[in-house]
């Protein structure tokens, strides 16, 4: 294993914005009640300003406030690690590096746009937010970031992984978060991101003092986590390496697939690959549409690939990767074929994940492992192949609080499908 840092004055100053670099214009969001394409006032009841101004933005560069560097230097840079183990037990030719996003606060990439959002509505005057969360890494990173800046917090927790998963129930509540299942009115339900979507809505703009928080999905919350994708750039250029010949991800709605791969946008020779699960194949086999972002139609409709905002996708252990709609952005890409997407079921992710644990010593998390999935299958067409390729993933969160997964993957007791 060979590890590639950078000083903490090397930290990206700005955020990088792929919208100028699009092949195809984005098209607007459409207003849940009109459909005319959403005007900022209409977000306003959701999101500080200068969030809303970073949604619409076509700048290419959009400068990181000095308030959010300070907190991000506690554990930025992240280091990229080239898994030399990993390639020698798949013998392949293939060069396979790693972005180590798992030791930020919350153990995962999460964090990088949990600060800045929190940091906006603290600057606007924002006392409390709501969100929802998934496998529970964007409400422990939120929870965290909130503390920084004072902020009340109430997470809503898709029901499944609230069950599946309470340590990260636990590092909410540590950090000053409060916790509920989602839906909140349908307690045998399983809930999804969607449903939880709605119910955090549903709070904030029922309060003059709370704003919404997404973890994913929208352009402004893509465009915070760019620093993995601009760090790994300098980085692999530090280790004397030439650009990777694929960038690959996991994607639920996006956004650690856009903080690594947006930076490699501009690149023509570069693949960029999503991962999905096959239980919920959004950019695989869902439709490109508009479609409300959660289940209830709360809110904007929005240009992307989905599965129908009344998906409910079965209780996978990747719970982040749940949601029945993506990133505008990333659809966009899909759909110009400018980016590529795979699917795979989670007995094969947990298989890699765990060949990644024994040779390269780190236990991923179940979304991460989606990632290792699809390298490793890379790695083995190199091996076939002879190419001498380079493969670059991102590794977006650590599975500590994921051990129950893993319990069930080893001991015969994981459904294939959820």
């Amino acid at each position: 294993m060979s590890r590639w840092t950078l000083p903490p004055d090397r930290i990206p100053s700005a955020w990088f914005n792929v919208v100028p670099h699009l092949p195809t214009p984005p098209q607007p969001p459409l207003h849940p009640g009109t459909r005319e394409p959403v005007v900022p006032e209409d977000l306003a009841p959701l999101f500080p300003t200068a969030l809303i101004e970073q949604e619409v933005s076509a700048e290419p560069w959009i400068d990181v406030p000095g308030e959010v560097l300070d907190i991000l230097r506690l554990w930025r840079p992240t280091p990229l690690v080239r898994a030399t183990r990993l390639e020698k037990a798949l013998g392949t030719p293939a060069r396979i590096y790693f972005k180590d996003e798992s030791l930020s606060p919350s153990g995962s990439h999460k964090t990088n746009t949990a600060v800045a959002q929190a940091f906006y509505n603290a600057r606007e005057g924002t006392t409390r937010l709501t969100t929802e969360t998934g496998a529970g890494q964007w409400g422990t990173a939120l929870s965290f970031a909130a503390a920084q800046f004072d902020l009340d917090l109430k997470v809503y927790m898709v029901r499944a992984s609230y069950g599946q998963k309470p340590y990260r129930r636990i590092a909410i509540e540590t950090w000053g978060g409060e916790v509920v299942p989602s839906p909140v009115d349908e307690p045998d339900h399983p809930g999804s991101l969607g449903s939880a979507i709605s119910d955090a809505v549903r709070d904030c703009v029922g309060r003059s003092d709370t704003h919404y928080a997404l973890g994913s999905v929208l352009n402004h919350v893509l465009l915070h986590q760019t620093m993995i994708g601009l760090e790994a750039k300098e980085q692999l250029a530090l280790a004397g390496e030439r650009l990777p010949d694929v960038v690959i991800a996991p994607c639920g709605g996006g956004s650690n697939l856009g903080g690594i791969a947006f930076p490699f946008v501009p690149d023509s020779g570069v693949r960029l690959l999503a991962v999905e699960p096959l239980s919920c194949p959004t950019l695989t086999q869902g439709r490109y549409d508009y479609d409300f972002g959660d289940t209830a139609g709360l809110t904007p409709l929005m240009p992307m690939y989905t599965l129908g905002h009344d998906f409910v996708p079965p209780s996978i252990h990747a719970g982040g990767l749940r949601y029945h709609g993506d990133s505008p952005l990333v659809s966009s890409l899909v759909k110009d074929e400018r980016m590529e997407a795979v699917a795979y079921p989670q007995g094969k992710v947990f298989e890699a994940a765990i060949q990644f644990a024994r040779t390269e010593g780190k236990i991923p998390a179940p979304e991460c492992g989606h990632a290792i999935a699809a390298t490793v299958d890379e790695a083995l067409a190199a091996k076939e192949t002879g190419e001498e390729k380079v493969i670059l993933f991102n590794y977006c969160g650590h599975g500590f609080l994921d051990l129950a997964a893993y319990d069930d993957y080893t001991n015969g007791r994981l459904d294939e499908m959820g």
